[in-house]
């Protein structure tokens, strides 16, 4: 594991805000020789999450440059995560109008999930969901205690019953030839926005609508996916079991693959 702050590598002084405080947020991403699907989406995060947290966006010519430092030349593949974060901004002090700092952290490719997954719901729902924010206490609870109960991950369901996403990854349950996302506040995964504009050209619908837990025997299948797993059936939610999936899961993946790498 590689880590850089601003392009230089990170020393004890560094790091000490970004370890005391988690006010800041990220994305992660798959890196393939130098290009990565969906590169487009992590950017328009990156900005978004800078202009509403800091009030100032770092450039994106800037953002590039510290990926690719953090590449230092390699090619191969990679798991990129970018974090924003800044000193300026604390509890005594939070008012602070300022552009973050960058803080990258190069490690292994992700392998993908592939194992169709047993879920536990949970009802829960992320602080300012919309955001892929530092503050992963809940997350990191949430799949803890669904391990601890003979489950594989956590579903979350929202005080009011609706459906939203899973710990680290968002979820589609399928009828037939469309693939129905839940609407609900939560954070919109680039490993979704990149399976919906391919899923056209696979004969395959793509809808957002509201989903209780009773309305799971509406669907033959649910998937999940993030920026590291294209598509992956799910087993069951709770005692509801789905049928298999596979070859769909299958078709996802090739259709995700036809998006092209775009160069960092």
């Amino acid at each position: 594991m590689n880590i850089l702050i601003d392009g230089r590598p990170a020393n004890v002084a560094d790091l000490g805000h970004f370890v005391l405080s988690n006010y800041g947020a990220f994305t992660s991403m798959q890196v393939e020789d130098g290009g990565v699907r969906g590169l487009d989406l992590h950017l328009a995060r990156l900005h978004a999450e800078a202009v509403e947290l800091f009030g100032v966006a770092v450039p994106e010519v800037r953002l590039r440059e510290r990926m690719r430092q953090a590449l230092n030349g390699q090619s191969g593949r990679f798991s990129l995560r970018v974090n924003l974060f800044s000193d300026a901004v604390s509890l005594r002090a939070p008012d602070a109008l300022v552009e973050p700092r960058v803080l990258t952290t190069l490690s292994p490719f992700a392998c993908p999930l592939s194992t169709p997954l047993r879920l536990q719901t949970q009802v829960y729902e992320r602080e300012v969901p919309h955001l892929k924010h530092s503050a992963t206490f809940g997350l990191t609870r949430a799949r803890r205690q669904a391990a601890l109960a003979g489950f594989d991950d956590a579903l979350f369901i929202d005080a009011n019953g609706w459906i939203s996403e899973g710990s680290i990854w968002n979820i589609g349950f399928v009828r037939g030839e469309t693939v129905v996302w839940p609407e609900a506040p939560m954070l919109l995964g680039t490993g979704q926005a990149l399976l919906q504009r391919v899923m056209a050209g696979l004969g395959l619908s793509s809808v957002t609508h509201p989903l209780r837990l009773a309305d799971l025997a509406d669907f033959d299948a649910a998937l999940i996916c993030n920026s590291a797993t294209p598509a992956c059936a799910v087993a069951s939610i709770n005692g509801h079991r789905f049928g298999p999936a596979e070859a769909l899961t299958s078709r996802l993946i090739d259709a995700w693959r036809s998006n092209p790498c775009q160069a960092i």
